[in-house]
């Protein structure tokens, strides 16, 4: 990861990505050029950061957006008015609107299932274009056979995108597989710094990534040179953050799991997580969040205001550990009624674990729990 894409600039010997912020280039001739003329379809830039993630994920092309929702809508794009995409029922907030708001205006029929169920899935697959999924999920961190769904979508000739946002390439290469789109939200583990907005798209196959370059060029949702470095940056320090994100993230969720004002964890890295072999079978490790449930007696808003290190904030995947609630923040535009069948509470919380201390993190929900802030921390 370190190496990935160019490794210097060969006019200069510059170790660093150059910035390319042009947004058209000179032609010799009418439609003579040198491989760009228009930043809206290609940026020197941008190209480069798209090869380095397409090499990462073991993928044919890579396309940069300006946001993993602007990558979600090229996706989405390639379906007609009146075909039919399989979802994951425990999908990002931002998914199910986009597909609920604007697609089922269009047209789009949209079938939410829990992947998981391979027997549900394989019914609910027929007559599908395309199969959507999340594993792990968000936010309950359900996990799906990646292969075995794939077979099952590939049998009815529906293409399979897997959203990688929270395992990364580093973790899990959804494209070895048998996925045909992999989606990030970049935002999240591959910028990794909370500074910039970016989506993601890499295709096993050319002729499905010129299909989405088409569409991305034509409705314009692109990622600009600048948020492209800042990414590529991310990108080198992916392996070290997530190493350490995820051994923290490890010995929480060991230690929520013990803990009387805690109802239920999950992650899928805990021997007691119902899909955890299924998980250590398609990845490299279990990754860096964790979901749990307060008990009821907990009061959340004083336990989240008690907190120093974790801070309450949208997204994820930065050196900061964040705290969320998605009943009312990323999985708000989801009906109440649906979020309490799925299991997505007022009590659930989802933690970013970050790259500080463990300790300190402990310490941290601790001291929020009993209602008290440890002297440790507030030195520090």
């Amino acid at each position: 990861m370190v190496h990935c894409g160019p490794g210097f600039d060969a006019a200069t010997g510059a170790i660093g990505l150059p910035i390319h912020l042009n947004s058209t280039f000179r032609q010799d001739a009418p439609g003579v050029y040198h491989g760009y003329d228009y930043a809206r379809t290609a940026n020197p830039t941008r190209s480069a950061v798209e090869s380095a993630l397409a090499e990462l994920e073991g993928g044919a092309r890579g396309l940069l957006f300006g946001s993993g929702m602007a990558a979600l809508t090229a996706l989405f794009s390639l379906l007609d008015s009146g075909e039919r995409v399989v979802v994951g029922d425990d999908v990002y907030g931002g998914t199910y609107r986009v597909l609920d708001k604007v697609f089922k205006r269009f047209g789009l029929v949209a079938t939410f299932v829990d992947t998981a169920d391979l027997g549900r899935l394989d019914g609910e697959l027929r007559g599908a274009r395309l199969m959507l999924l999340e594993s792990p999920s968000n936010p309950l961190l359900r996990v799906t056979d990646i292969r075995r769904a794939s077979a099952l979508a590939h049998a009815q000739g529906c293409l399979v995108a897997v959203d990688n946002t929270f395992m990364t390439p580093y973790l899990q290469r959804p494209l070895a597989l048998g996925a045909d789109i992999i989606v990030h939200s970049a935002t999240k583990y591959l910028g990794g710094h909370s500074d910039l907005v970016a989506g993601a798209l890499v295709t096993a196959d050319e002729e499905v990534g010129a299909r989405l370059h088409a569409i991305e060029n034509a409705t314009g949702g692109i990622l600009d040179p600048f948020s492209s470095w800042l990414l590529l940056r991310g990108i080198r320090t992916l392996a070290v953050r997530m190493e350490r994100q995820q051994a923290s993230a490890a010995r929480i969720a060991q230690w929520l799991a013990q803990q009387p004002w805690v109802d239920r964890v999950y992650y899928p890295g805990l021997a007691a997580h119902p899909s955890h072999d299924v998980h250590l079978a398609q990845a490299e490790g279990a990754g860096a969040i964790v979901t749990f449930e307060l008990a009821a007696e907990v009061d959340r808003d004083g336990f989240v205001a008690g907190l120093r290190i974790f801070q309450l904030a949208e997204s994820l995947g930065a050196v900061e550990s964040l705290i969320n609630v998605p009943a009312l923040m990323t999985h708000a535009s989801i009906p109440a009624a649906r979020r309490q069948a799925l299991g997505i509470r007022d009590g659930l919380i989802r933690l970013s674990v970050g790259i500080e201390d463990a300790d300190d993190l402990v310490e941290d929900l601790d001291s929020a729990a009993r209602g008290k802030l440890s002297a440790r921390v507030d030195q520090r």
